[in-house]
């Protein structure tokens, strides 16, 4: 009897890689449109994603973030991590923010009472950024903002964590074009600078801190000092830019230990202090990531179903700071609390 002949197999699709040849650990969650700065929530048993939406206006890179030229948001959607993702409707654009004038930047979300409250930082209309709020009956959308930011908020990258106690607190704050340094003194100053202080033998720069009135559309308190501190509990430094803070804060509650987590900017890594209130002090821990491919790094951090996912942005698609993809991957603890800190890439 004839043997019939033995077909080939199919080749596999080549993995995709980075421009210096590595594999990435995680795939784009979205390949046809650019999001960044994945804030993830888990809302009725799913997970929504509040990024920004990364768009190419022209403009050249600068150290001010004036190529991130977002305009408006599109919540993601999926019903386990893995699976299919949903890009809902435009939310909200800043031509329906009273208030702004453009860039909106990393946003936030919360839910509370039957309303989701979406967290926008955006300049206003004399080119400050400022934190406004948006509501909804649904954790897609569509948002109405409200008339006037946030009274007594300023910078960018708020954050919105609720305690066990159901109280809720923003964090916010980021240095160079986030324009924290222009508030160093407790005012505006248009000549603060466009990096950070420049002291580097002294307390960096600190992310801020505000309890949120019950309507979670108000401060209930002045903004205060993050502090983040060393094994001595010493505040890092401004030189330290390994470990001092930059933009992106995310905080999250695990095992009665507050976890504290942000971008250090210029160095690419997302790190991580331990407190043991909302308030802190936090001391500094370790990295979260190392550096993804691009210039930003910005994240959020879910409790699924008793495991635990990191999302964050790379510019595997595009090759461009400005133009980057949302991506997740699962995050381990150590036995004592302390985080295995992700390779971005498989190699």
């Amino acid at each position: 009897m004839a043997q019939q002949p033995k077909t080939a197999p199919a080749k596999a699709a080549a993995e995709p890689r980075s421009p210096d040849g590595k594999r990435y650990l995680a795939q784009p969650l979205v390949r046809n449109q650019f999001f960044a700065d994945p804030s993830a929530h888990v809302f009725n048993g799913k997970i929504y994603v509040y990024p920004s939406h990364d768009v190419d206006a022209g403009i050249p890179d600068d150290d001010l973030g004036n190529q991130y030229a977002m305009h408006d948001y599109q919540v993601l959607s999926m019903d386990r991590p893995g699976g299919p993702v949903t890009v809902n409707p435009v939310a909200i654009d800043v031509k329906d923010i009273p208030w702004a004038s453009k860039q909106t930047w990393a946003p936030d979300a919360a839910y509370k009472n039957g309303t989701y409250y979406l967290y926008i930082p955006a300049r206003d209309k004399q080119g400050v950024f400022r934190i406004g709020v948006a509501t909804s009956k649904s954790p897609t959308g569509p948002f109405k903002a409200e008339p006037t930011p946030i009274a007594g908020s300023y910078s960018i990258d708020p954050a919105v964590f609720t305690d066990t106690d159901g109280q809720s607190y923003m964090y916010f704050g980021g240095i160079w074009g986030g324009q924290l340094q222009r508030w160093a003194t407790g005012r505006y100053d248009a000549n603060g600078g466009d990096t950070d202080l420049k002291r580097d033998d002294q307390p960096a720069l600190s992310a801020k801190i505000a309890r949120l009135s019950p309507d979670m559309k108000s401060f209930a308190e002045a903004p205060r000092d993050v502090q983040i501190v060393d094994d001595q509990g010493k505040p890092i430094l401004g030189g330290d830019h390994d470990r001092r803070f930059f933009e992106a804060s995310w905080l999250f509650k695990r095992n009665g230990k507050y976890y504290f987590t942000y971008s250090t900017g210029d160095t690419h890594y997302l790190a991580y202090a331990i407190g043991d209130t909302p308030y802190g002090p936090f001391r500094y821990t370790g990295r979260i990531m190392e550096p993804v491919q691009g210039w930003t790094t910005h994240h959020s951090i879910i409790d699924f179903k008793g495991r635990w996912y990191l999302f964050y942005h790379d510019t595997q698609l595009s090759g461009k700071n400005h133009l980057r993809s949302a991506k997740m991957t699962e995050l381990r603890f150590n036995p004592d609390g302390t985080i295995q800190t992700i390779n971005p890439f498989k190699d």
